[in-house]
């Protein structure tokens, strides 16, 4: 488990070390800085699947997870030199990555002597899953990609190819740490139908290949307690937008494997308060069973949703890390401000902007 990530000169921070637990909650006004810490994560993988962390590589800024330009587009604007600096901790290993700045390069060269001897059967090896906050919406079909879903387990960093992974892996187990209440079969499937009830009662989906096309298509079908008594299928086109946007988000907690590194843009978005508790729920249950989780959300209730995980003890409030990411007025660089939890869920500090706009508005509407 990555226990702490040290950022110099990277995009919106000039030197800040955050501590990572379990489950990380990133929050924060926009332009904070949340994203700049999932992005690097990004760029390192990206790297390191490409084959550039070595002597003759660097830091790959555009690839398959992140496009971040080039280095005038990365180096903090505060920036007191010419070197970015990323510094991973994971359990006893630490890694120190130096790169050179060049203005116009989207592959940052390792400074002179700084190339560390990195673990190879650390984080960077094993399964990584990053969903951005642009994911897929309803669509007739979808695409399918066996190398990608198959043998790396990869949604693609906007769920494109959630469908097929469904298609595929529907018949896996999922371990009973992160299984719905409702009593549901351990199958993916129903597992996924079951948390997708907490946002729409009685929807199920299905994910069937089209033959003789590189193509998937998902079905949704309501019945049971949402009161509506019906064998039809509608296309994702006819149901609600959020049901889709949130489904690679469900089956990537459902189906990330012990070890797994989970990043998650807002995972709530599109979802009434109901279903973003749910996600909060469903987070800290994945955070729990071996899988580490970091996400970036707006959300008071998806924070709720993990404040009462904490409290239900599905996972210890040790555990749980938030921070909350803000500039201050005339400040260019990024601040971080991290309130700590108690195993009742109650909060050691409640800085100025933190999940407090509906206590605002309730003030002056009274």
């Amino acid at each position: 488990m990555i226990t702490s990530i040290a950022l110099r000169n990277f995009k919106a921070f000039r030197e800040i070390v955050l501590p990572l637990r379990k489950l990380t909650l990133l929050s924060g006004i926009n332009g904070s800085g949340k994203s700049t810490v999932l992005q690097s994560l990004c760029a390192l993988k990206q790297s390191f699947n490409a084959g550039c962390l070595s002597p003759s590589g660097g830091l790959l800024l555009n690839g398959e997870f992140v496009d971040l330009g080039v280095g005038k587009d990365v180096l903090c604007e505060l920036s007191d030199s010419n070197e970015i600096a990323i510094c991973i901790v994971e359990d006893e290993s630490r890694e120190n990555w130096l790169f050179s700045y060049a203005e116009r390069d989207d592959l940052l060269q390792f400074a002179e002597g700084s190339l560390s001897n990195f673990n190879t059967g650390g984080w960077l090896a094993r399964g990584f899953c990053f969903l951005g906050a642009d994911r897929i919406a309803p669509a007739v079909v979808y695409p399918k990609s066996f190398n990608e879903t198959v043998r790396r387990r990869s949604l693609g960093i906007r769920g494109q190819f959630t469908a097929y992974f469904l298609a595929v892996h529907q018949d896996e187990p999922v371990s009973e740490h992160r299984m719905h209440t409702a009593g549901f079969s351990s199958r993916l499937i129903d597992q996924v139908n079951a948390w997708l009830g907490e946002i729409s009662p009685g929807v199920s989906v299905t994910a069937e290949e089209i033959g003789g096309a590189d193509l998937t298509q998902l079905l949704y079908r309501y019945g049971g307690s949402a009161g509506i008594d019906s064998s039809n299928h509608y296309r994702p086109t006819n149901v609600g937008f959020g049901l889709t946007y949130v489904l690679p988000v469900v089956v990537a907690c459902l189906a990330a494997r012990d070890g797994d590194l989970v990043l998650l843009e807002n995972p709530e978005a599109h979802l009434h308060p109901r279903g973003q508790t749910a996600m909060g729920d469903l987070v800290s249950r994945t955070a729990n069973d071996g899988v580490q989780v970091i996400v970036e959300s707006h959300s008071d209730h998806l924070l709720n949703g993990i404040r009462l995980a904490a409290k239900r003890r599905i996972i210890p409030a040790v555990d749980v890390q938030l921070h909350f990411c803000m500039r201050r007025d005339g400040v260019r660089s990024a601040e971080l401000v991290s309130p700590s939890m108690d195993d009742d869920a109650r909060l050691t500090d409640w800085p100025d902007g933190f999940f407090d706009e509906w206590e605002r508005a309730l003030l002056e509407l009274t």
